[in-house]
């Protein structure tokens, strides 16, 4: 069964400190936990044959500090992951899945990321400890299956919130 990882960027500078949104880089403690992320999902043995990820500068350098544990895959970065809403998401994940993706990771936004993962917990019925909101460097993995060309979730395989350690 193909699998998704979602995840939202890891914590940024604000936008006073960067020219514009998009170009807001990682703080320090926005890579630490990128990288406890990526020591979750190689813990998890995990693995990712293609990746989603905005273009922006936050979730691109998220996605850089990822690549230590899975590789470096092809990547898909059209300007509409940036800030897409959930129903967008699911439509560029469920494009992949019907490629023939194995295992997709996808680095986004909120609140379209955490949207996006709190509805494939529901269908897995693994939402009950899900945060409020996400918080930056969260991440859901979930057994997936195509339906009406959008990912539904039977599973969910690892869950890691940097704020609840």
């Amino acid at each position: 069964m193909p699998l998704l990882i979602a995840m939202r960027h890891a914590k940024a500078v604000d936008r006073m400190q960067a020219e514009d949104d998009f170009e807001r880089g990682l703080t320090e403690r926005g890579v630490a936990d990128a990288d406890r992320a990526a020591s979750a999902i190689e813990q998890a043995g995990l693995s990712v044959t293609h990746a989603l990820v905005s273009p922006a500068r936050r979730t691109r350098e998220t996605w850089k500090r990822i690549t230590a544990s899975v590789g470096e895959p092809p990547v898909t970065d059209p300007m509409a992951l940036y800030h897409a809403s959930p129903d967008m998401l699911e439509r560029a994940i469920g494009e992949q899945l019907e490629e023939g993706a194995e295992a997709i990771m996808l680095v986004g936004h909120n609140p379209g990321i955490g949207a996006l993962a709190h509805l494939l917990a529901g269908q897995a019925d693994a939402a009950s400890d899900l945060p409020y909101g996400w918080p930056t460097s969260a991440l859901a993995a979930f057994e997936v299956s195509v339906q009406n060309k959008k990912p539904v979730a039977s599973r969910r395989v690892l869950y890691f919130n940097p704020k609840a350690d």
